[in-house]
């Protein structure tokens, strides 16, 4: 399948990159607002730099990867829906829920597809999670914990302010790869109770190239809540930027009979211990391979090649964005957010395969 990239910005390259591990995808060209962007991504990655109105007008082009900020993944997302392509989108998918539900009615009403980051639950540690929860190891799960603790970019990020503008923010930053995560090991979220807030009325970056810069912060920083699965299971969830150190783990599951410590799910790779009743922790064997970014884009090709649904859905996004925006919400109503979508877990990668094979 021939694709466009469109945003040539840092997180492009892992993008490139990945593309390159597969004949399932062949990357056409590639498009930014700031042209020599670009051109630089293409002499590097040997395809075409054009304009973004160049690219949706190609006809070979079946799928285009948006790669821009979080403010503009709708309306570019719609753009590309609107020139009859596929859409796969970094993560958030929009960042409100009005929004997001528009991109995945458009692309109903025009029988294409949306798929959106991230895809770092494919990977070998969060399949690996799901895996051990399915098998009973832990028995059915009760309650669990999620933290994404830290004090933001600002310090290293060579373009920090975006962070603290809409769709910023620790929650729509970090929290689509936990909840995501979370989603895959433990299926859909019933409702959340939250509360929210910011420390600071802006940041300082300290970066070598922006050392100095007064950066507003339009954003909640610190959101702290619970989430109730519709299994029964209760996570605590933290998502923060204005910590300065801890040591609390990314993700834990606790069961009936065991707990369960879930990686990073920021990375693709593991590892996962299991604690049984009585015991200690033993680390998992993993069975599956790593993978890396672009994996749910090949997935999402070979999906619709097949007939079958790709696993970094619409639907899968748009459930964890309500879910996101559930903490504000929660927040400032004082009042339990019930979830109103809802979605399946995506199948889980099967066993046997090769790093960059997908089935």
């Amino acid at each position: 399948m021939k694709i466009g990239i469109i945003g040539c910005g840092t997180i492009s390259s892992a993008y490139f990159e990945g593309a390159r591990k597969t004949d399932i995808l062949e990357i056409k060209a590639c498009a930014d607002l700031r042209m020599e962007a670009a051109q630089a991504q293409a002499e590097r990655y040997n395809c075409e730099a054009c304009t973004v109105d160049q690219l949706l007008a190609d006809d070979e082009i079946e799928l285009v990867v948006n790669l821009t900020i979080p403010r503009a993944h709708v309306d570019v997302g719609l753009q590309v829906l609107e020139a009859g392509k596929h859409v796969y989108s970094e993560k958030p998918l929009g960042v409100d829920t009005e929004s997001g539900k528009k991109l995945i009615e458009t692309a109903a009403e025009k029988g294409l597809q949306v798929g959106c980051a991230p895809d770092t639950f494919l990977g070998a540690g969060i399949q690996t999670s799901r895996q051990v929860l399915d098998s009973g190891k832990i028995g059915r799960p009760i309650a669990g914990t999620a933290f994404m603790c830290g004090h933001g970019p600002e310090g290293w990020h060579p373009n920090p302010a975006f962070f603290y503008d809409i769709g910023g923010g620790p929650m729509l930053d970090m929290g689509p790869y936990y909840v995501t995560a979370l989603v895959n090991i433990l299926g859909p979220v019933k409702r959340v109770a939250a509360i929210t807030t910011n420390a600071f009325d802006e940041r300082i970056a300290t970066s070598e190239a922006l050392n100095g810069l007064r950066i507003p912060v339009k954003i909640t920083t610190h959101l702290t809540g619970t989430l109730e699965f519709q299994n029964g299971a209760i996570i605590t969830m933290i998502m923060s930027f204005d910590m300065w150190r801890h040591s609390l783990p990314c993700i834990e599951i606790y069961g009936e009979t065991g707990s369960m410590t879930v990686p990073d799910p920021n990375g693709f790779g593991g590892p996962v211990n299991v604690c049984p009743a009585g015991g200690d922790w033993e680390e998992q064997e993993i069975p599956f391979p790593n993978n890396a970014r672009m994996i749910g884009a090949i997935d999402m090709a070979s999906a619709i090649r097949s007939g079958r649904t790709h696993r970094a859905n619409g639907a899968l996004a748009y459930h964890v964005l309500e879910v996101m925006c559930a903490f504000d919400k929660s927040s400032e109503t004082d009042e339990h957010v019930v979830i109103e979508s809802t979605t399946e877990r995506p199948d889980p990668v099967p066993l046997g395969l090769q790093e960059w094979e997908i089935d």
